[in-house]
């Protein structure tokens, strides 16, 4: 049977019109929702500053780390929030308990007003980030200083040593 030229138009422009088309407005939701899920979930992590001369212990410490002021210390320098307030050269070598340039800086850090304080006499919290090779004359002159500048809550940033199979069972 053969068919009319009008026919065959139709039949050719219903074949047209049954293509699927992309939908652009059910791809935008889902970039949406995929925008928004990495906002919400990227704000909840802190990540503590790295430096490259900085090799930190390891710990099987459960706790998270707060926002605190960091005191980083390196091979070769002490740095307060990425600033750098003293040389470790010369401290190790210095007779003094405390090192006046770290308090100086812990105090301005304090009177910036950004980091809460809780409790007045329970001090400012501190979280120190400390090659694991410095000396301890060199660390305790540090605590010293962060106690004269009323920084008492001290924590010490390590990595996290991932637990074995027998204690996930455990727990």
């Amino acid at each position: 049977m053969q068919t009319s030229k009008r026919a065959r138009r139709m039949e050719r422009h219903h074949k047209l019109q049954k293509k699927p088309i992309l939908n652009l407005v059910s791809l935008m939701d889902i970039f949406t929702i995929l925008v928004f899920f990495l906002l919400v979930n990227s704000s909840n992590t802190q990540q503590l500053p790295s430096a490259k001369d900085l090799t930190l212990p390891t710990s099987v410490a459960d706790k998270a780390p707060q926002e605190t002021v960091v005191i980083a210390i390196t091979r070769q320098d002490i740095l307060v929030q990425g600033r750098k307030v003293a040389s470790v050269a010369e401290l190790e070598d210095s007779a003094s308990e405390t090192i006046p340039a770290l308090k100086e800086e812990l105090e301005y850090q304090s009177s910036l007003g950004f980091i809460s304080q809780e409790n007045p006499k329970a001090g400012r919290a501190v979280t120190i980030m400390g090659d694991e090779n410095i000396s301890y004359g060199l660390v305790r002159k540090i605590l010293k200083t962060c106690q004269q500048a009323n920084y008492r809550k001290i924590a010490f940033a390590a990595n996290q040593k991932a637990k074995s199979k027998k204690q996930i069972v455990k727990d």
